[in-house]
C-alpha cells in the first residue's frame, strides 16, 4: 500500500545548520564531472574533472530543497539576515582566491524592491590566509558584491535569497577558450582538482532550519537508484531519504551511461571519447562511490551493481556502436540519446567488465558482498521510423561471415519484417552470440570474485513483442539463459505496468518462469516507473505490481526509482506486519558495543525477617543481562550510527544481536574457540539435535548458560574428543546443532563457538544533543537481554 506525500504531510521535525554539508549539491556543464561528498558533521569535498578551459563548476546551496522528499526536506526559508557563517577553504588545482576570475559566491534573489537580483562576492575579500588555505567569514548583514573594496561594493539584500553557487574553475582556466586543456602540443588531459570547506560554522538568529524527520516504518520493499540521477548529490543525502522513508538491506544501483566513465579527446572526430586505457571511474565518480558504497555497508544494504550495454551516443567509441542497415547508430529516446554497444565487439565487453571490476574493488575493501548485474543486453531497435534494427555494425557482420562463411543476408529496415530463412539464421546467430557476451561477463567476473552473485535484468515488454517476432530471436537466448546459469535472475515490465495491462504483465512472467526455470525463490521483480510528473495513476499501478509479485512470492520485490519517489512523495507501507517473530538477525555495530558497559543481571527476591535474617528466591533461572552503550560513543560517526540503528529496529519492537567484548567466546578470555570447549550433550542413539550452551565454574558450583545466537562460521563441534568437520549443522538464530546421523550412545557432544547476545533497546526514545555529546558528555543508551 502507499500513498503520495506532500510538504504539507510533513509533522516530524528537527533542525540543521544552514550550509549543513550534506545538503550542498554541485552543478557543471557536460562533459566534465564533479562530486561533492560530506565528510563530517562540519565539513564537505569536492572533486572536479576538467576537460575544457573554460569549464566552470558550481557549488550550490538552495533555499528551497529540491532534493527531498516531501517528508523529509528542509523549510524555505530566504531570509539569511543575521546569519553569520564562516568555513576553512583548502583547494588544489583550483584558481586561487586571490586570482581574477577566483573563486566568486554568486547570491541570486531580489533587492529590498522585489526585483531579481544577482550579486558576486568574491571570497578573497573575506579570506585570512593564503590564496588556497583560508578562513572565510561572511556575515550576511555586513555583505559586499564586488571585486575591489570599497569601491565596487554591492551591498547584499540578505533577506530574499534564492541561491547560493561558489564558482569553481581549474588553474588554467580561460572563459574565452572552449579548446579541449592541451598541457603540451598534441597531448590532451583532464585537470583534476580537490576542494575542501572544513571547520563549517553557522551562527546567529536565522543559522538553523527546520526539517522533516518522520520516518516510515520499516518495510520489505527494496530500492531502486541510478547515479545519473543524483551524481550531484552527496551520498548521505541518498541515504538518509532512503533509510526514513523505510527501505532497507537491498539497494539496486545502476551506474548509468553518462557520468562514471574517463575520457580523453579524439582530435580526429572532435569530440571527447570513452577511454578504456584509463580509471574505469573519473575521479569524481570515483569519490562519490568511495562514500555511497560506505555508507551503504554500514547500514547493512546489499547493492547490486547494475550496468548495461548503454553508454552516452556523444562519447561511446564509433566501433562499439549497433548500427542500422544504413550504418545509423542506435539511439535510445533519452535526451541526449544514448547507444548501445554490440555485443559481439570484445573491447567494448572487456571493458564494462572492467567498469564492474572497480566497483567491486570497493566492495572487497569494504568487505561487503559483491552483487553483478547484467541490465537489459540486448539489441536495439530505432524508436521511430521505421524502427529500424540495429544489428549490422560492422564488428558484428565480419564476425558473422567469418564464423559461418555465409554472407550477411539482406539487411531488414524494420523489426516488423518478416525474414527470409537466411535471414533467420543471420537473427538466431545474434541471440546466440547476445547469450554469449552475458555468460561471458558472467565468467570473467566470477573469475575475479567467485563468491559474487552475477544476476541479469530482463526487460520483458520490448522483447516479449508478439508483432515483432524478430526481437524474440535476437534478444531471448534462453538456451543462455535458462535456470541456473545466474545466480537469481531480475525481471522488470514497466510498459505493462504503466499500462495497466495486467494479462500481458501475467503472460510475461509466466513465459519467463516456464522458459527460463528461474523460481520465484530464484527471482526478483522490479516495478514501476512513473516517468513523468502529475500521474498518479502510474503509481496505483506500480502499487499493484508490488502486490501481485508478492502474490507470486518473489525472493525480493523492488520499486523503480528514487527520483520518482522523491519528486511525487511516494511512500510506500507494508499491507501487513509479515515479520512477527520480533527479532532482526543483525549485530548491532562493533565499534560502539566495544566501549559499552554492563554485564548479566539477576532477579532476586529478598525477604527480612523481624530477627534480621534473610530469605532469598531467585526468580529467573538464567541471568538477563544489561547493557549502557552510550559509554562506546566515541564519534559522531558513532552517533549516526546509533540513530540509524535504532530506528530500524523501531525503538523496542525488534531485538538484535550484542557481542558483548566482556563475554562472547566458549573460551577462556584471549583463547579461540575449540571443539571441545563445552560439553553440550551425551550421544543416545536417537537424538540429533544439541542445544548450545555454555558452563561458568567457580568452585564446586557451575552456571550453565542457554546460547542462542551463535556466530556463523565461529561454530566448531567433536564427538568423543575429535572434531567432526561434516555430519551437522548449526542454526545460528537458536543455536542448535543437528546431527545427519544421531551420535551413538555414550559419545560426548562438545562445541566450541563465538556468541552474541540478543537484546533490544530499553527505551523507544533516545535522548541525545550533538552540541553536548561534542562536549564530552556520553548519553545513556540501555539495552536489555530478551529471551527468546
Amino acid at each position: 500500500m502507499y500513498w503520495l506525500a506532500t510538504a504539507a504531510d510533513q509533522r516530524e521535525r528537527a533542525y540543521i545548520r544552514r550550509f549543513s554539508p550534506p545538503y550542498w549539491t554541485v552543478n557543471f556543464p557536460r562533459p566534465m564531472m564533479a562530486a561533492v561528498s560530506a565528510t563530517s558533521a562540519a565539513s564537505l569535498a569536492v572533486k572536479l574533472v576538467f576537460l575544457k578551459y573554460n569549464d566552470l563548476a558550481g557549488l550550490i546551496w538552495n533555499s528551497v530543497d529540491p532534493y527531498d522528499h516531501p517528508l523529509l526536506s528542509y523549510e524555505t526559508r530566504k531570509d539569511y539576515s543575521g546569519v553569520v557563517w564562516s568555513f576553512r577553504w583548502q583547494s588544489d588545482g583550483l584558481k586561487g582566491l586571490d586570482a581574477v576570475n577566483g573563486p566568486t559566491l554568486t547570491i541570486e534573489g531580489r533587492d529590498a524592491l522585489g526585483a531579481a537580483k544577482t550579486w558576486y562576492v568574491r571570497l578573497w575579500n573575506y579570506a585570512v590566509g593564503t590564496a588556497t588555505d583560508a578562513i572565510i567569514t561572511l556575515d550576511f548583514d555586513d555583505l559586499d558584491g564586488g571585486f575591489l573594496l570599497p569601491s565596487e561594493a554591492d551591498p547584499v539584500y540578505p533577506r530574499d535569497i534564492d541561491r547560493l553557487f561558489i564558482s569553481l574553475v581549474a588553474d588554467v582556466y580561460n572563459p574565452s577558450n572552449s579548446a579541449p586543456i592541451e598541457p603540451s602540443p598534441g597531448v590532451f588531459a583532464e585537470h583534476v582538482a580537490d576542494l575542501t570547506l572544513s571547520q563549517i560554522n553557522v551562527s546567529g538568529s536565522r543559522a538553523m532550519l527546520a526539517i522533516g524527520d518522520g520516518h516510515v516504518k520499516v518495510h520489505d520493499l527494496r530500492l531502486a537508484n541510478g547515479y545519473d540521477d543524483v551524481y550531484n548529490v552527496t551520498p548521505a543525502r541518498v541515504m538518509r531519504n532512503a533509510l526514513y522513508l523505510g527501505y532497507r538491506d537491498w539497494i539496486d544501483h545502476y551506474l548509468g551511461m553518462s557520468h562514471y566513465f574517463s575520457l580523453t579527446w579524439n582530435a580526429g572526430e572532435a569530440r571527447f571519447v570513452i577511454d578504456p586505457t584509463k580509471a574505469k571511474l573519473n575521479p569524481a565518480a570515483d569519490l562519490w562511490h568511495q562514500d555511497f558504497l560506505a555508507q551503504a555497508k554500514t547500514y547493512g544494504f546489499k547493492v547490486v551493481l547494475s550496468l548495461s550495454y548503454e553508454l552516452l551516443d556523444d562519447h561511446a567509441p564509433a566501433a562499439w556502436k549497433q548500427r542500422t542497415h544504413d550504418g545509423g547508430a542506435a539511439q535510445t529516446g533519452w535526451s541526449p540519446p544514448s547507444t548501445l554497444i554490440a555485443p559481439t565487439n570484445s573491447t567494448a565487453l572487456s571493458y564494462l567488465r572492467d567498469v564492474w571490476l572497480a566497483l567491486a574493488g570497493i566492495q572487497s575493501s569494504l568487505s561487503a558482498a559483491i552483487i553483478f548485474q547484467i541490465g537489459e543486453p540486448w539489441w536495439w531497435h530505432q524508436l521511430t521510423g521505421d524502427q529500424a534494427p540495429c544489428f549490422y555494425d560492422a564488428t558484428t557482420t565480419a564476425l558473422y561471415t567469418s564464423e559461418t562463411a555465409n554472407p550477411v543476408p539482406a539487411m531488414h529496415q524494420s523489426i516488423f519484417d518478416t525474414p527470409t530463412p537466411a535471414q533467420q539464421d543471420y537473427l538466431d546467430w545474434l541471440g546466440g552470440k547476445l547469450g554469449a557476451s552475458t555468460l561471458w561477463l558472467r565468467d570473467q567476473l566470477k573469475a575475479t570474485y567467485p563468491a559474487a552473485d552475477v544476476t541479469l535484468l530482463f526487460y520483458a515488454p520490448q522483447v516479449l513483442n508478439p508483432a515483432a517476432p524478430m526481437l524474440l530471436s535476437v534478444n531471448y537466448p534462453v538456451a543462455s539463459w535458462v535456470y541456473p546459469a545466474f545466480d537469481f535472475l531480475e525481471i522488470e515490465d514497466y510498459d505493462y505496468v504503466i499500462d495497466g495491462d495486467w494479462p500481458q504483465h501475467a503472460a510475461g512472467l509466466a513465459a519467463i518462469a516456464d522458459d527460463l526455470g528461474y523460481g520465484p525463490a530464484d527471482s526478483h521483480y522490479f516495478s514501476g516507473f512513473n516517468l513523468l510528473p502529475n500521474m498518479p495513476q502510474v503509481w496505483a499501478n506500480i502499487d499493484q505490481a508490488i502486490s501481485d509479485a508478492r502474490a507470486r512470492d518473489f525472493a525480493e520485490v523492488f520499486v523503480w526509482a528514487y527520483p520518482q519517489i522523491l519528486r511525487d512523495g511516494f511512500v510506500y507501507f507494508a499491507d501487513q506486519e509479515d515479520d512477527v517473530t520480533g527479532f532482526h538477525e543483525v549485530r548491532f555495530p562493533e565499534a560502539i558495543s566495544f566501549g559499552s558497559s554492563g554485564g548479566p543481571r539477576f532477579a532476586t527476591t529478598v525477604v527480612e525477617t523481624i530477627s534480621g535474617h534473610e530469605q532469598r528466591n531467585a526468580d529467573w533461572q538464567q541471568a538477563r543481562a544489561v547493557y549502557d552503550v552510550g559509554t562506546g560513543l566515541k564519534t559522531e560517526s558513532d552517533l549516526f550510527a546509533l540513530l540509524a540503528f535504532f530506528r530500524a529496529r523501531q525503538g523496542r519492537a525488534y531485538g538484535f544481536r550484542f557481542k558483548d567484548w566482556s563475554d562472547f567466546r566458549s573460551a577462556d578470555p584471549g583463547v579461540a574457540p575449540t571443539p571441545t570447549d563445552q560439553a553440550i550433550g551425551v550421544g543416545d542413539g536417537a537424538t540429533t539435535a544439541f542445544q548450545l550452551t555454555k558452563r561458568y565454574v567457580s568452585g564446586a558450583t557451575v552456571f550453565d548458560r542457554v546460547i542462542r545466537k551463535p556466530v556463523a562460521g565461529t561454530v566448531r563441534v567433536a564427538l568423543n574428543g575429535v572434531e567432526a568437520v561434516s555430519g551437522w549443522s548449526v542454526d545460528a538464530a537458536t543455536g542448535v546443532i543437528t546431527f545427519t546421523t544421531p551420535p551413538a550412545v555414550g559419545v560426548a557432544v562438545t562445541a566450541g563457538f563465538e556468541f552474541d547476545v540478543p537484546v533490544r533497546f530499553r527505551d523507544d526514545s533516545l535522548a541525545i544533543s550533538l552540541e553536548t555529546f561534542a562536549a564530552g558528555d556520553a548519553p545513556s543508551v540501555g539495552l536489555i537481554e530478551v529471551r527468546l
